[in-house]
């Protein structure tokens, strides 16, 4: 009986460590938790002052999906994700007019096996061997970059004909 108690001890006390990192930081009263929002644009310093304002992000064809991601971001922030509902062909649309080339592309289909809508769609952009990969719909817009995949793709699985 002795061991099972000192067994259950010891897995008491593994799962006590273990979960003790799950729980976020404490703040003091008073105190805001660090922000994930992105810093300010804005042209006052708190000493009053004009700063200089952020530029905003820019394509350089050249580079690479990292190097084109915030970018790819604020087209997708403004453009796409805020149609819940939007489908393939306005994104290819919406990208191509922000300067990607529609050859570079992938897109899944609008619909799913059945027939029905699709809840989200992802596309991406190949560029100098890493991809830009976006995802939009139900979900808002959300992308990150990555490498290009061993089959010279961006997408894994069934993607549709871009043919506009």
């Amino acid at each position: 009986m002795g061991v099972h108690r000192t067994l259950v001890a010891m897995v008491a006390a593994a799962l006590a460590v273990g979960l003790a990192g799950c729980t976020p930081p404490a703040t003091s009263p008073g105190t805001q938790p660090p922000s994930t929002q992105p810093p300010s644009t804005s042209t006052n310093s708190p000493s009053g002052t004009p700063s200089t304002p952020i530029a905003a992000p820019t394509y350089d064809p050249k580079g690479t999906a990292l190097q084109n991601l915030a970018y790819f971001n604020a087209i997708g922030r403004t453009k796409i994700g805020n149609h819940p509902s939007i489908q393939g062909k306005a994104i290819v649309d919406d990208l191509v007019a922000a300067g990607f080339d529609k050859k570079a592309m992938e897109i899944t289909p609008d619909k799913t096996s059945i027939g029905l809508a699709a809840w989200n769609i992802e596309f991406s952009v190949k560029l100098n061997g890493t991809c830009l990969i976006g995802q939009a719909g139900n979900v808002g817009f959300n992308s990150f970059a990555a490498p290009l995949l061993a089959s010279g793709k961006c997408l894994v699985g069934t993607t549709r004909k871009i043919d506009w």
